[in-house]
């Protein structure tokens, strides 16, 4: 029998624990706590996690899946392009968001592709991101402070680990940082421009209070972007008092934010380590190890992987495009001083 979008959804099911929604009843119920809005208070723009099924045919077959950390429509069309019937995207699906501004049911409708997504659902099922980051947690709150994905993490280090230096080579090696660091030189060399950047290699791990010899037993491993304050640190801080050092990861706190003042005037060490780029290795990686592991060995997984680059203005596209876009710009968008009337 070949495997549907329904196999999928049910293994998945297993995998959380049962977070996953599968049934409409689940969405307004209450029953699942990881069905929750999300909003900055701008108007419009708030959108509900729905870990389950967003669209797709739950008999639709089954016979490439893509796992993906943010859904976009670069993502779809290399979907369509690759043969991929189902994505299993981690964070949240809004409709034209995620979708290059148009409908989500015309766009992968037009493909034949179901997307499920997870987030909430699938955060602190596992140690990884702990694990990578060189401690293991014994205290894991994915809403601290009574806020829904304020994770916090508080965590003894690891065996050889000793020093912020030795997180921050434990990270170098399992990211594979120096393969990335010759990839990114390549596409400088071939654009013929040193002000090449990417999200890779651009956000990596940092020591913002302390120094590679400065020593870590006991870890506050944060995520600032989730709503984590000081006042939260000062909380976990009295909680866990023998803590030594604050782990950023997945965003970072910049060095003269007030996260950081806090951690120096509590006598903590601060250490960023993998940004959200990387995330794929933590979460996407594993998810794909185990969906595999519950559908027939026919069933080929890929990895969407991000990576974001910048390049200066000048320096990208062909010359021919160049002068289109230079074209377009004098001739169509340029508004020349008296034409305002």
């Amino acid at each position: 029998m070949p495997a549907k979008v329904r196999d999928v959804l049910k293994a998945l099911v297993d995998i959380t624990g049962g977070r996953v929604v599968i049934c409409t009843e689940d969405l307004f119920s209450g029953r699942n706590p990881f069905v929750v809005m999300k909003s900055s208070n701008i108007p419009g723009k708030s959108v509900m996690e729905i870990p389950g099924l967003v669209f797709g045919d739950l008999e639709a077959k089954v016979n490439k899946i893509a796992v993906v950390m943010t859904l976009t429509e670069s993502c779809i069309e290399l979907a369509a392009a690759t043969g991929v019937d189902l994505i299993v995207a981690h964070h949240p699906v809004a409709d034209a968001a995620n979708s290059g501004g148009v409908t989500l049911k015309n766009y992968l409708g037009l493909y034949g592709i179901s997307i499920i997504e997870l987030h909430e659902a699938f955060h602190g099922l596992h140690p990884g991101i702990s694990y990578i980051h060189g401690h293991r947690a014994f205290r894991v709150d994915i809403k601290y402070g009574g806020i829904p994905g304020n994770i916090l993490y508080v965590g003894k280090v690891l065996e050889g680990i000793k020093t912020l230096g030795d997180i921050l080579d434990r990270l170098n090696k399992m990211m594979d940082m120096e393969r990335e660091m010759k990839f990114s030189e390549c596409e400088r060399i071939l654009y013929g421009c040193s002000d090449i950047s990417d999200s890779v290699t651009a956000v990596q791990g940092e020591i913002l209070v302390g120094t590679p010899e400065t020593r870590v037993s006991t870890v506050l491993h944060i995520f600032p972007h989730t709503g984590f304050t000081p006042e939260h640190l000062e909380m976990a801080k009295k909680e866990h008092p023998e803590a030594d050092t604050v782990l950023a990861t997945i965003s970072r706190s910049r060095k003269d934010s007030d996260l950081v003042a806090k951690a120096k005037e509590l006598g903590l060490s601060f250490i960023c380590g993998n940004c959200h780029s990387m995330e794929i290795f933590e979460n996407g990686l594993p998810l794909a190890y185990a969906i595999k592991s519950y559908l027939p060995e026919d069933i080929k997984i890929v990895i969407f992987r991000e990576k974001i680059t910048s390049i200066p203005v000048e320096h990208i596209g062909s010359s021919s495009i160049k002068e289109y876009a230079a074209y377009i710009a004098e001739n169509y968008l340029i508004r020349k001083r008296g034409d305002e009337g």
